[in-house]
């Protein structure tokens, strides 16, 4: 079930000014990548976060988000690379994988569960 964790437009913004129109118009190609990030942060987090989403704490849902939109906006820029120079692509998928490793750290960790709000 897409966007559960985050909104398109979360993703889209972090894409950046030249995210290619055509995919971000492209409600299919976003939907499979918001089930991708989906499916990842519950494996990391090794529990059914879309259907936890009501318990979670608004710091939870957060960090959640941030790593599933950061983790969209990277399938958005590799899709037409091209339309970034090679600077900017590299200091923006960069930033995009520091916020899904911290991310994915929080969530890996048991003792940060409780805090979450994840059960």
């Amino acid at each position: 079930m897409p966007w559960r964790l985050c909104t398109s437009g979360a993703a889209i913004r972090k894409a950046g000014v030249n995210a290619n129109s055509t995919i971000i118009a492209s409600g299919a190609a976003l939907a499979d990548w918001s089930d991708e990030a989906e499916s990842l942060a519950s494996s990391i987090a090794r529990v059914d976060l879309s259907g936890a989403w009501s318990s979670l704490t608004l710091v939870g849902k957060q960090i959640i988000s941030d790593f599933c939109s950061s983790y969209i906006a990277q399938k958005i820029m590799i899709y037409d690379p091209l339309a970034y120079s090679n600077r900017e692509m590299s200091i923006m998928l960069n930033v995009l994988e520091n916020n899904i490793s911290k991310a994915e750290k929080i969530l890996k960790e048991d003792k940060n569960k409780t805090y979450l709000g994840i059960t």
